[in-house]
């Protein structure tokens, strides 16, 4: 019979070198939830760069007879064996790596477990910011290595340098509990310290992170923000601009300092797209605007039907033909491939460009007028060719009368004949002067008999006074500076672009530019013809063109200091004869609405639109998160603010009303 050998147990407090595969979990552990990987990837890192900081605590694993197994049961320090069993899976190390541990036999294990986890004060987060940035400053590790040392990403190692970098006066705010971290996260948005202080100077009592950060840049731009979208952050960065971004939430490109710079470079790039444009199209002038000039008083021409070349005609059909084509072959497909879906776009491309050919200036207004190049609210780049300017208007009149001269000497009517003509002329305007010349008063008096007449007269004629009204009204709408109108009313345009930024870029706002370009066009070149053109049309015709002249000078909007009730009540009464519905031009969204009101206002609209119970879920989530949500539930449900909303026709809600009534008595 063989001896059986016996394990010696060191003494308890003993410091001992154990192979890692000697190590086991103890049951008596207090922390019953396992590890989080991070938390185990974290102690694998921090332990291959500094080695094992804390001795395992552990006690010796004991058979069913009470003899000692040679292994050991980790009490305190489970995080650690994990992350040496990470490392042996990594091949970092093997798997009888000695571990220092710490022998004890004289505590009750589970109790040591517990006082571990719960006798404990964690590092303040102020502690841990400036720490962070120690490393960086001190010992000039980067943001990879310091991550990689203690085992988080780098992203985390940036926020919390960042966080580090805020003033020392708003970092003991926080360490006295004054400034929230979502306050501090806000304030790192900027590294200038003194800013940052003189922010917080600023503060009343809103003092939410979305005011702090709005005051922080408000001297910068969004990278959202047109100007920026137009010129590129990689060509402002190349131009030597900095961009300030915000680690902690989700900025959008970030913001750029350098404003002067940037509306530098908008401004060279509009002018290079000026000069293009009157290189290739042979425009008198091209002016660049960041926006549109509405007050430039000048006059506007408008492109005219023409055919199509021969040449412009087949590749048009052709270009058609392959469109309708692939249209036919992929009809059926729930998905179109890569290549199929940019030839489908390549074709669009190219019947756009063939079509427009179908409208163009007269060469002799090209001559004469120019364009604005102008940025829209997209970032993209607008053009508003067609304008006139007065003093082109007075030199044209001007060529135009020499070159008829230059014409009839051309043609043989010259030399002793044109004088002849001349002196018959003027024998004939002598034989006028002989005609006896009525006195001014009395002028006065014989066409103010026959405007009483003509007013007694149209009073009388309902469909001549629609003439007269429409050819009034487009007189003035149409041309510029043209006192050809005998009726007294003068339309009152309100430019809605000044009151609503991108209204022009709107569904809405390019049908009515359509719809007016579309008039625009049919207008005869002179004005001295537009009666004629007026009294030609057939009634619907010039009944619609009559309502769009009165349309153009309809004014609903709401300034502060207004005071036009009346007029805004008969706004109201005017959506509810028309049946104004306006769902079919405006829907709630983060830019039109939900990002301008207060969280109590989207919240009352998802309430109002959806739900109570979505309202409910929407109300603990940061304003912008809110916003987006909010927008995505609203979509669908046709629901409008109080000052957009049509009321039914008294006639209707009374019958409505009725029914309503009967339903309940049922």
């Amino acid at each position: 019979m063989s001896a059986k050998s016996v394990e010696i147990i060191p003494v308890s407090g003993t410091e001992v070198l154990i192979p890692l595969n000697k190590l086991k979990k103890s049951p008596n552990n207090a922390r019953k939830t396992p590890h989080s990987e991070a938390m185990v990837e974290a102690y694998a890192a921090s332990i291959a760069a500094k080695g094992i900081l804390q001795n395992l605590v552990v006690e010796p694993e004991l058979d069913g007879e009470g003899a000692a197994t040679g292994c050991y049961l980790v009490t305190i320090g489970e995080g650690r064996r994990l992350a040496q069993l990470l490392r042996v899976k990594r091949k970092e190390i093997k798997k009888t790596e000695p571990i220092r541990c710490i022998v004890d036999t004289a505590n009750d294990p589970h109790e040591i477990s517990l006082d571990e986890n719960v006798t404990r004060e964690s590092m303040h987060p102020a502690d841990q910011f400036e720490a962070f940035r120690k490393q960086a400053d001190e010992r000039g590790l980067g943001a990879e290595e310091i991550a990689a040392r203690f085992g988080v990403t780098p992203n985390v190692v940036r926020q919390r340098l960042r966080l580090g970098a805020v003033s020392p006066k708003l970092i003991q705010l926080y360490r006295d509990g004054d400034l929230a971290l979502e306050q501090v996260m806000a304030f790192a948005i900027t590294d200038d310290q003194a800013r940052q202080e003189a922010v917080y100077e600023r503060l009343t009592y809103d003092r939410d992170a979305s005011t702090i950060r709005r005051l922080l840049t408000e001297t910068h731009v969004a990278a959202t923000d047109r100007r920026a979208r137009f010129v590129g952050l990689e060509a402002y960065t190349e131009a030597g601009g900095t961009v300030l971004r915000d680690l902690f939430t989700e900025d959008r490109g970030g913001y750029l300092e350098d404003v002067s710079l940037l509306d530098l470079l908008v401004t060279a790039r509009l002018g290079r797209e000026a000069d293009s444009l009157r290189a290739a199209e042979g425009w008198r002038w091209t002016e660049a605007h960041l926006d549109f000039p509405h007050a430039h008083g000048m006059r506007r021409v408008y492109p005219h039907p023409v055919e199509l070349s021969a040449e412009d005609q087949a590749a048009l059909q052709a270009v058609q033909s392959e469109f309708d084509r692939l249209t036919e072959q992929h009809q059926t497909a729930e998905e179109l491939s890569d290549e199929v879906d940019a030839r489908f776009g390549e074709l669009e491309t190219e019947i756009d460009r063939l079509e427009s050919k179908r409208q163009a200036y007269d060469p002799d207004d090209i001559v004469r007028g120019g364009a604005f190049v102008i940025l829209n609210h997209d970032g993209a780049v607008r053009i508003e060719r067609g304008f006139i300017r007065p003093e082109d208007e007075k030199a044209h009149a001007e060529t135009g009368q020499d070159s008829s001269a230059q014409a009839l000497e051309e043609e043989g009517v010259g030399g002793d004949e044109a004088k002849r003509d001349g002196e018959e002329g003027e024998e004939e305007n002598e034989e006028e002067e002989e005609v006896p010349r009525l006195s001014d008063t009395l002028v006065r008096d014989l066409t103010a008999h026959r405007t009483l007449g003509l007013r007694l007269n149209l009073s009388e004629q309902p469909e001549v006074a629609i003439l007269a009204v429409t050819h009034a009204l487009a007189a003035q709408i149409f041309y510029f500076g043209a006192n050809a109108h005998v009726v007294g009313i003068q339309p009152v345009k309100t430019d809605l672009a000044v009151h609503a930024v991108g209204i022009e870029d709107t569904a809405a706002g390019k049908s009515w530019s359509d719809r007016h370009t579309n008039w625009a066009r049919q207008m005869p070149k002179d004005v001295a013809g537009l009666w004629y053109f007026v009294a030609e049309l057939d009634h619907d015709s010039r009944m619609s063109l009559f309502a769009h002249c009165t349309a153009l000078t309809v004014n609903a909007v709401k300034l502060p200091f207004d005071r036009r009730p009346c007029a805004l009540s008969a706004a109201d009464r005017l959506a509810e004869a028309v049946g104004l519905d306006m769902t079919s031009y405006w829907c709630p969204t983060v830019r039109s609405y939900l990002g301008r009101v207060t969280k109590a206002g989207i919240l009352e609209a998802v309430r109002e639109g959806v739900s109570e119970e979505a309202a409910e879920r929407l109300s603990s989530l940061k304003k912008a998160d809110m916003a987006q949500a909010a927008e995505q539930l609203l979509a669908a449900t046709g629901w409008l603010p109080m000052l957009l909303r049509t009321a039914a026709p008294q006639g209707q809600s009374e019958v409505k009303g009725s029914e309503l009534r009967s339903q309940a008595a049922e």
